[in-house]
C-alpha cells in the first residue's frame, strides 16, 4: 500500500508540472517527424518491435480503445463520486467517454473510406496487375489479393488521441488526496491511475515504434494531426462551452473551502 501511494504521488507530481502537460501533445508531432526521418534514412535497425506480430501490438494496440475504456470507465466513476454525488455530474463525465468513442469511430471510419476511395486491388505483391473486380480493401483481401491506397496511420491517430484523452480525464487525481474515500475505493482508484499511466507509456512507446518502422511519412503525420485535432477540438474548444460534457474537475470541494 505504501509503495503504491508513493508511485501515485510521483505520477501526480509529474503531471502537475505545467511544462509536461503543455508539451506532451506536441511531443507526438516531434516523435512522428523524427521517426519518419529515421525510417526514410534507414538509420534504425530492425528489432522485435519492427514486426507487427509483437506482443504489445497484438494484445494492446490492436484493441487500444478497449483498454482505454476498460480502465478509464471505473476510474471516472470512482473519481467523480468523490467530487459529487450528483447523477448529472457523473453523467457528464461518462458522456466524455461517449464523445471520445464517437471521435475515434468517426476518424477511423473516415480513414477506411479514404483508403477504399483512393486504392486499387492488385493480384500480386509487386503491384503490377490490377484486378478491377474488387472496389474495396475488405473484398480484395478476402480474395487473397493486395490493396494499395492512401493509408492514413490509424496507429498514429489512436495512440496519440488515447494518450491525450487519458491525460485529460485523470487530471482530477491531483485533488483526490483530499477526498473522503474508504480504504478499498482509494486502493482501486490508485491501482487504476497507475494502470492508466502505464497504458500511456505503452501507447507512447508503440507510437514511437510506428514512427520509425511503419507507414509513409505523410500517412503518419496526418494520423497524428488527426489525433491532436480530436483532442484539441474537445478539451480546448468545445468542453469550455456550457453545452458540453465540460472539463474534468480540477479542485476538490474541500480544497475550494480551504482556498476560500
Amino acid at each position: 500500500m505504501a509503495a503504491l501511494e508513493v508511485i501515485v504521488e510521483n505520477l501526480v507530481a509529474l503531471w502537475r508540472i505545467s511544462a509536461v502537460r503543455q508539451n506532451f501533445p506536441w511531443s507526438f508531432l516531434l516523435i512522428s517527424l523524427v521517426g519518419s526521418l529515421l525510417k526514410e534514412l534507414e538509420l534504425v535497425p530492425q528489432s522485435y518491435f519492427s514486426s507487427s506480430r509483437n506482443i504489445l501490438n497484438v494484445y494492446f494496440v490492436k484493441v487500444s480503445w478497449g483498454w482505454t475504456l476498460l480502465l478509464l470507465t471505473p476510474f471516472l466513476v470512482l473519481a467523480s463520486s468523490s467530487f459529487s454525488r450528483s447523477v448529472t455530474f457523473l453523467g457528464r463525465r461518462l458522456l466524455s467517454l461517449v464523445v471520445a468513442t464517437a471521435v475515434w469511430y468517426t476518424f477511423t471510419e473516415t480513414f477506411f473510406y479514404i483508403e477504399d476511395l483512393t486504392g486499387s486491388c492488385f493480384e500480386t505483391g509487386t503491384m503490377d496487375v490490377i484486378n478491377v473486380e474488387f472496389s474495396s480493401k475488405a473484398s480484395c483481401r478476402r480474395a487473397g489479393f493486395h490493396w494499395k491506397g492512401y493509408d492514413i496511420s490509424g496507429h498514429s491517430f489512436i495512440l496519440s488521441y488515447s494518450a491525450l484523452f487519458i491525460m485529460e480525464e485523470t487530471a482530477p487525481m491531483a485533488s483526490l488526496k483530499t477526498a473522503n474515500l474508504s480504504a478499498l475505493p482509494r486502493m482501486a482508484v490508485n491501482l487504476l491511475y497507475v494502470a492508466l499511466n502505464l497504458v500511456i507509456i505503452i501507447w507512447l512507446w508503440m507510437f514511437t515504434c510506428t514512427s520509425v518502422y511503419f507507414h509513409e511519412p505523410s500517412h503518419k503525420l496526418l494520423g497524428t494531426m488527426c489525433g491532436l485535432l480530436g483532442w484539441y477540438l474537445t478539451y480546448r474548444v468545445w468542453y469550455l462551452k456550457p453545452l458540453s460534457p465540460g472539463l474534468p474537475p480540477q479542485r476538490h470541494p474541500k480544497e475550494q473551502k480551504q482556498h476560500a
